[in-house]
């Protein structure tokens, strides 16, 4: 008897020591989860190449400010086509951004402090009911990872059967961070 509980305790010793050698191998081959240092303003990561962003980590407590789904504005009510009512992917794109921007003023913030943009993006009757893409890259481009505005946001772009109003070609949620008020040594 002694002898079958001798050998279960070693058993047991050995399966213990076999998962912590491996939880410090997986612990050494695996990237910190958490920041080395404490972070005081959100940190963008991603190909310096990408004109977005792949991830953004943001630090404890921060305060953020979210926006609804913005729609475009209505460019001509007595328009005959979608163009002329809202324009196309590409203005629709810049009348919200540009309604973003006024939203987040209105908070004290600005367009460099957009951390995430989700858009939601329609077919379009007048290319083929395809989705035009270009057309919202093109309009994320005046806007985001440029000179006045270095930021590169992370960014979901997902195609849907359709939005609210059948005239609107595009949606967009925006996430900004307040900055901190810490001050750095």
């Amino acid at each position: 008897m002694k002898f079958t509980r001798k050998v279960k305790i070693a058993a047991g010793v050995i399966v213990v020591s076999c998962l912590a050698a491996t939880a410090s191998v997986y612990a050494a081959i695996t990237p910190n989860k958490y920041p080395l240092a404490p972070i005081y303003e959100p940190e963008f990561y991603g190909s310096p190449k990408s004109s977005i962003a792949s991830a953004v980590a943001m630090p404890a407590g921060t305060a953020t400010f979210e926006t609804s789904g913005t729609t475009p504005a209505l460019i001509n009510k007595d328009g005959k086509t979608v163009y002329e009512r809202y324009g196309d992917t590409e203005t629709q794109g810049i009348s919200i951004l540009q309604n973003i921007e006024k939203q987040l003023k209105e908070q004290g913030l600005s367009l460099k402090d957009v951390t995430y943009l989700r858009v939601y993006i329609a077919p379009d009757a007048a290319k083929g009911g395809k989705f035009d893409f270009d057309g919202w890259f093109s309009a994320y481009a005046k806007f985001f990872a440029t000179q006045d505005n270095p930021t590169k946001t992370a960014r979901s772009t997902v195609g849907v059967s359709g939005l609210v109003n059948a005239d609107w070609l595009i949606e967009i949620e925006a996430v900004a961070a307040y900055p901190s008020n810490h001050n750095q040594d």
